[in-house]
């Protein structure tokens, strides 16, 4: 997934492993996504010099320990990000990655994508064929 969005990515943007820490200020939350690409220099956290608080994407990869608080808690919490206009949420059950984009208006909608289709990330005009995100990989499907 990272090197599929790095390989992409506008001169201005950067991209990020699961090492850096990013804070959401109207919630208190710190955590590590997976991935995050920031457009421009960092901007860090009143409160915690090491956290981000301007990512334009967000990527998590699902555990079968994770998954619902990726998709639930985590994810409304991100929504609370001013810059933050994508979410990625790659599935570990199958190849159906999903992204929540922010709107114009504010409000997210969400886009799906499986085997043989394409999802773009708008925010960076990155687009992610599920097949070679997922190409390689075992079948990891629980249930």
């Amino acid at each position: 997934m990272i090197a599929a969005i790095a390989a992409q990515l506008p001169p201005d943007c950067r991209v990020f492993t699961s090492d850096l820490r990013v804070r959401v200020p109207a919630t208190g939350l710190s955590t590590y996504p997976d991935a995050a690409v920031v457009r421009g220099r960092t901007s860090r956290a009143a409160d915690d010099n090491l956290a981000v608080v301007n990512p334009l994407v967000l990527v998590e990869v699902t555990s079968p320990s994770t998954e619902d608080y990726d998709r639930g808690e985590k994810l409304r919490h991100y929504k609370h990000l001013p810059s933050l206009r994508e979410v990625v949420i790659a599935s570990h059950r199958e190849p159906k990655p999903t992204v929540h984009r922010r709107m114009d208006a504010g409000n997210w909608t969400l886009i799906e994508a499986g085997p043989g289709q394409t999802v773009t990330l708008e925010s960076v005009a990155a687009r992610l064929e599920v097949d070679r995100l997922y190409g390689g990989l075992e079948d990891t499907r629980t249930g």
